[in-house]
């Protein structure tokens, strides 16, 4: 049985997610007979929020719009979707870095100790998304939080992390040991980077995989992660580099092609304009024949300025394509 306070939070959520709500419905998703509906509403009505009764067979309510409303309320959901939508505001390129900044501890100031005590546990790194990585499953926040609150408390964590290799659906692996140091969102997908106490190395982890277990390990003397900066070395695994942020594989080659049809596909590489019909790309993947495969996408003529190694990656698909198109 939920607290009245905690129900007229929850109601007054509802209220601002859709412009009319029957009474019927609110009674439903709140739990609660349709008197105590109306009995909240006035508690609201009380409290300055302008909310209109409609009329109807089922009537319902109605949270007015454009109305000057008391200070906001936030249920802990409504919180970690906040502090992760202001924290992440880095990566989209809009320019508000500072004024995510700004925002979030305006907000943090008029919570209760609770509720601020939940938003400073999460505390998370985002880095831009990864070319062509979808989204990955949902992340419990409940999980969000229990890994911020071990890594700002330098606990070692102790969970379930289930194997994703062909042939391992039988007996479940022991759980993980980790020092956990930073938490990064990338693309809707979220990772744990720490230190494996068994494989005495750094790793990182699928959130959406994870199972944290209770109650967390001893503290731990943090380490340094590799190079220094998160960003840079999530970066660069990402990248298939095991430690410069940098592709391990870069190559230079000449297209038969202007560079305005090449600059809004060249990712992270560098576009050199050579003339109407000719540019110079320079480019990066994690192997050459994969970077090879990606510059045939620009279906035109390739000729290879450096180094070897992608001038013969270039044979090695001609070989194999060419085999492919001679199978019946």
């Amino acid at each position: 049985m939920t607290s009245t306070t905690s129900r007229l939070l929850l109601l007054l959520s509802l209220l601002q997610t859709r412009r009319d709500w029957p009474g019927v419905l609110l009674a439903d998703r709140l739990e609660i007979s349709h008197r105590t509906v109306r009995r909240d509403v006035e508690r609201l009505r009380e409290m300055g929020y302008s909310i209109q009764a409609m009329k109807g067979p089922d009537g319902g309510y109605r949270l007015d719009a454009g109305s000057e409303l008391p200070p906001l309320l936030f249920d802990d959901d409504q919180v970690i979707a906040l502090t992760v939508a202001l924290q992440a505001a880095a990566v989209t390129g809009a320019g508000i870095d500072e004024a995510a900044v700004r925002a979030l501890t305006t907000m943090r100031q008029v919570m209760p100790a609770r509720l601020r005590h939940r938003l400073d546990a999460l505390q998370f790194t985002a880095i831009p998304a990864r070319p062509g990585v979808a989204g990955a499953d949902p992340v419990s926040p409940d999980v969000l939080v229990a890994l911020s609150t071990a890594i700002r408390a330098r606990e070692v964590l102790r969970f379930d992390y289930p194997s994703r290799q062909p042939g391992d659906a039988g007996t479940p692996p022991p759980p993980r040991r980790v020092e956990p140091h930073h938490l990064v969102t990338s693309g809707g997908r979220w990772y744990l980077v720490g230190w494996d106490l068994e494989l005495a190395d750094w790793r990182i982890f699928r959130v959406d995989r994870v199972t944290p277990r209770i109650p967390t390990g001893p503290r731990f003397t943090p380490r340094e992660v590799p190079g220094g900066n998160v960003r840079d070395y999530v970066s660069a695994r990402f990248k298939g580099s095991p430690r410069e942020n940098d592709w391990p594989c870069r190559g230079t080659v000449i297209l038969g092609l202007p560079a305005s049809a090449v600059l809004p596909f060249a990712g992270d590489g560098s576009v050199e304009d050579l003339g109407p019909d000719r540019c110079r790309y320079e480019v990066g993947s994690w192997s050459w024949v994969a970077l090879a495969a990606a510059l045939g996408r620009f279906d035109t003529t390739v000729e290879v300025v450096g180094p070897p190694e992608l001038a013969a990656a270039f044979g090695d698909l001609a070989v194999r394509y060419a085999a492919t198109a001679s199978t019946d």
